[in-house]
C-alpha cells in the first residue's frame, strides 16, 4: 500500500512513537513481563500490548543482527549507534520507518538516498542487505516500545566493559582536553551512570547544551534567526528573539545551526571500535 502523508499525519505519528513509548513502559510497571515472547503480543508475555499500542510485526531478530554490523558501518555515523540520531535525523521516530511493511519505504530511502537532504545513496549494498538494517533498526524501535520489559535481559551486555583503560586514557588527551578536564567536568563521571552503556552513549552523542540557535534562510532571500523548537526530516521552526513563532517545510529553506557539539560530531569519523570501548573503558575508572 502507498502512502500519501500530510504534514499533520507525519506530526501525528511522531507524537505517537512518544506517546507509545510512555504508555508501554506503564503497562511493564503494572505488570510483570512473562517469560519468553507471547504469541502476537510480542516481548513481555501480554497478548495484546501489540495490537494495543499498534507496532507492525515483530523485527527477525536473525535479520536484525545481520543488519547490525551493516548499519554500523553504513548508517551509525550520521543516525547514531542505537538508530537515535546524530547529524542524521533519529529513525526510531522516522514516519518513513514506522509505516515500512515489507522494505518498501526504507529500500528505495537507503538505495538511492536522499541528496536534497545530504544523505547519500549505497547502491553496493543487496536487497539482503537493505533488509537486514531494515529489521536492525525495526529492533530499535521494538526495544524503544518495550524499554520497561527488557531491562533483565539486556542490563548486563549494557554494562558490560572490554576497552583498554589505558589506551582509552591517551585518547582522551589526544582529542578531548581542549574542552573538558578530568578534575573539572568530568570529575567522578564513571559513578554518574549506572551502565556503561549510558556513559558511552553520553560521549558519543551528548545532549545539545541548552537552547538550540538557528538560522533560516528563506526562499525570497529573508533570514530569521532564533531558537530552534523543531527541526526533523519535514519541518522547521522556530521563535525569533521578539517571541514570534516561525515554521517552514524543511525542504524549502536553508538551515544554519549553532551547533554548541561541532567538536563531539567531527571526532565521530575519528573513533575506531575499539578506541570507543577503550574510552569507555577510561571513563568508568573516574570515580
Amino acid at each position: 500500500m502507498r502512502f500519501q502523508f500530510t504534514r499533520e499525519i507525519a506530526r501525528r505519528s511522531l507524537c505517537f512513537v512518544g506517546l507509545l513509548v510512555v504508555v508501554n513502559s506503564a503497562i511493564a510497571q503494572e505488570e510483570p513481563p512473562a517469560g519468553g515472547r507471547g504469541g502476537r503480543g510480542g516481548r513481555g508475555g501480554r497478548g495484546n500490548t501489540r495490537e494495543f499500542l499498534g507496532l507492525g510485526p515483530a523485527p527477525d531478530a536473525a535479520a536484525a543482527k545481520k543488519g547490525e554490523p551493516l548499519y554500523a558501518q553504513n548508517c551509525s555515523v550520521c543516525h547514531g549507534e542505537n538508530a537515535r540520531g546524530s547529524q542524521g535525523p533519529n529513525l526510531v521516530r522516522s514516519v518513513v520507518v514506522l509505516h515500512d511493511e515489507n522494505d518498501e519505504t526504507m529500500g528505495p530511502v537507503i538505495k538511492s538516498g536522499r541528496p536534497q537532504g545530504g544523505m547519500p545513496p549505497f547502491p553496493q549494498l543487496s536487497a539482503e542487505d537493505i533488509h537486514n538494517i531494515d529489521q536492525y533498526v525495526k529492533l530499535q524501535i521494538e526495544l524503544a516500545a518495550n524499554r520497561g520489559t527488557y531491562g533483565a535481559t539486556y542490563g548486563d551486555l549494557r554494562n558490560k566493559v572490554t576497552g583498554d583503560a589505558a589506551a582509552g586514557q591517551v585518547f582522551f588527551g589526544a582529542h578531548c582536553t581542549q574542552c573538558h578536564s578530568v578534575t573539572g567536568d568530568l570529575a567522578k563521571i564513571g559513578a554518574k551512570f549506572q551502565q556503561a552503556a549510558q556513559l558511552q552513549q553520553r560521549f558519543l552523542w551528548p545532549a545539545t547544551p541548552g537552547p538550540q540557535k538557528g538560522s533560516v534562510t528563506t526562499p525570497s532571500g529573508e533570514k530569521v534567526t532564533g531558537t530552534l523548537l523543531k527541526n526533523d526530516d519535514f519541518i522547521v521552526a522556530l521563535r525569533d528573539s521578539a517571541g514570534a513563532f516561525h515554521e517552514w517545510p524543511k525542504s524549502q529553506v536553508k538551515l544554519e545551526v549553532d551547533d554548541k557539539l561541532s567538536g563531539h560530531r567531527a571526532i565521530l569519523p575519528l573513533y575506531s571500535n575499539a578506541d570507543i570501548h577503550n574510552m569507555t573503558a577510561y571513563l568508568v575508572t573516574l570515580k
